[in-house]
């Protein structure tokens, strides 16, 4: 397993939408650490360090929080959970985290990715996508940050469903049934 990485984050005092902006104001980005128990902690970050590490892991990989209580500092595994962005600019308003045990599954959309031309749409077929992303469970550090699906042997009048990806072990799609997510078909007008 490698290391994981770090983002140290402080518990605030101050809440609502007053406190908020003051912490905005000072490029610092206000957010909610929900621990593995279901305790919310409110914390605040610097900017730059949480985009770098959002560039890094996405949604889909395990990271540490190292958060600071009044000098008291304590590290907890965790995922980012919810995100919402400033309505004009490019940046963080308020993040959401969720504390994770690692030996729990846990439940996570994770992006499909899809690479090769297929024989299919060689031959005259139209690709269709169905799914961009895929509900799995998993525990933390078996989660893929991403599926990739090889398009390259796909004929016209064939899909790849569900049961049909490459999940790996420990990994599971959360599908009530085997739906298709891509599909080559034919050309309009023809049989």
């Amino acid at each position: 397993m490698s290391e994981l990485k770090t983002l140290s984050v402080r518990k605030r005092d101050g809440l609502g939408k007053g406190a908020n902006r003051k912490l905005r104001a000072k490029t610092l980005v206000p957010g909610v650490f929900y621990n593995a128990e279901g305790l919310n902690v409110p914390i605040e970050m610097d900017t730059l360090p949480v985009e770098k590490l959002f560039g890094a892991v996405g949604r889909t990989t395990v990271f540490n929080i190292e958060l600071d209580d009044n000098g008291t500092k304590s590290t907890y595994p965790a995922l980012f959970w919810q995100i919402q962005y400033h309505p004009v600019k490019n940046r963080f308003s308020h993040i959401d985290f969720r504390g994770v045990d690692l030996e729990k599954p846990v439940k996570i959309r994770v992006p499909l990715e899809f690479t090769g031309t297929s024989k299919g749409v060689k031959a005259g077929g139209k690709l269709e996508v169905y799914r961009e992303a895929l509900d799995l469970s998993a525990k933390p550090l078996q989660m893929p940050s991403k599926i990739t699906i090889d398009l390259t042997d796909l004929e016209i009048g064939k899909t790849i469903s569900v049961n049909d990806l490459p999940l790996g072990e420990g990994v599971c799609a959360i599908a009530d049934r085997n739906f298709a997510i891509v599909a080559v078909v034919s050309p309009k007008g023809e049989e």
